[in-house]
């Protein structure tokens, strides 16, 4: 059953094109792996999926909602969603579990017993309930991170987006984080991530694009980064980008 749909989508900003006639498709339970040089449209593709940005022409659907409908409900829509970005947005002055109930309280009214009750159950998913009373300061940036992506799921969302979480962590502390989003994956929550991490992408991957020049050039399973049939994704694979 496909959640997400993108069809012929194109976006500039002002002279330059950053999307050029984009489509693709994920299934429930998939996970979706978008990778490319920097500036071939990929983060800029997960953010038109969100509704952070307006596309110019075309059409995406997401988890039933038209997102290119002027009329979008655009709170239905990130109730839906959840995405979790390269930099963690933790509010520096609530501890891990404050900034987990914030949303779950604010939006879904939700008793702050019950969200408590919630921010424990996702942080121990992420294997942090012992860090709920710590404040980001006293975090690493992989604990950060895995606060980050806690948040997104105290909302309880359908599809999960993660823009190269990992990319401002060290090799360590990013294995942290690939492992959470593996367990996710294993439980079957649908999910599209941009990522530099290669070998992540080909183990956990049901699907791989690949991303130049705004276009989707090649697409397939994890394991089609073994034998890449453009020459733009095998220069890109050699060089271990």
């Amino acid at each position: 059953m496909s959640m997400i749909q993108l069809d012929n989508v194109h976006k500039s900003f002002g002279a330059l094109k950053v999307l050029d006639g984009v489509s693709f498709e994920v299934n429930k339970g998939e996970v979706f792996a978008i990778i490319g040089r920097s500036g071939s449209g990929k983060s800029t593709a997960l953010r038109c999926i969100d509704r952070l940005e307006r596309i110019d022409q075309g059409r995406i659907q997401v988890c039933g909602h038209e997102v290119s409908d002027p009329k979008l409900d655009l709170r239905q829509l990130r109730r839906d969603v959840g995405i979790v970005f390269q930099s963690y947005n933790l509010f520096p002055h609530l501890t891990a579990e404050q900034n987990i109930m914030l949303a779950p309280t604010c939006v879904k009214k939700l008793g702050k017993a019950a969200a408590r009750d919630l921010a424990r159950e996702v942080l121990s998913r992420v294997g942090l309930e012992a860090k709920a009373e710590h404040f980001p300061e006293q975090l690493s940036g992989g604990q950060q991170q895995r606060v980050a992506i806690a948040r997104s799921l105290a909302m309880k969302p359908k599809l999960m987006l993660f823009d190269e979480v990992t990319s401002a962590l060290d090799p360590q502390l990013t294995g942290e984080v690939l492992k959470v989003m593996e367990d996710l994956a294993r439980g079957g929550m649908t999910m599209i991530l941009v990522t530099h991490e290669m070998a992540f992408a080909r183990k956990v991957a049901s699907k791989v694009v690949y991303m130049h020049q705004g276009q989707v050039w090649e697409t397939g399973p994890g394991a089609m980064l073994d034998n890449p049939q453009t020459t733009e994704l095998r220069e890109f694979v050699g060089s271990g980008l």
